[in-house]
């Protein structure tokens, strides 16, 4: 198992910055990618970025030039800073995990941070 532990969420002004964190702890061995996702109220759960191990990164086109995803594979830690945030950034943001096992890829998800970005 893998324990993800999420933080950085709150409350931010639109046109302002908020940084997530994600520790990952537990069975490690084996994690391919991390990586963000969100949720808004009454919406489904989408892709906001992923970096897997090699540091390559795929982002959301609605979060390009404004995100940034980066990995501290010493710490198991993955990070989104986020930048010009705007209120339809507000939502749930869940870690996620990916690691390769011997019954192949499994996911882990964090329990989730709220970004709210209202005036």
């Amino acid at each position: 198992q893998v324990q993800l532990v999420e933080s950085g969420g709150g409350l931010v002004q639109p046109g302002g910055s908020l940084r997530l964190s994600c520790a990952a702890s537990g069975s490690i061995f084996g994690i391919i990618y991390m990586g963000w996702y969100r949720q808004a109220p009454g919406k489904q759960r989408d892709l906001v970025a992923l970096i897997n191990t090699s540091g390559r990164t795929n982002y959301a086109d609605s979060v390009k030039g404004r995100f940034t995803i980066s990995r501290d594979n010493s710490k198991n830690t993955v990070y989104l800073q986020m930048n010009s945030l705007r209120s339809e950034d507000t939502a749930v943001y869940y870690c996620k995990v990916g690691r390769g096992t011997g019954v192949g890829l499994v996911d882990y998800w964090g329990e989730g941070t709220l970004v709210t970005v209202s005036s």
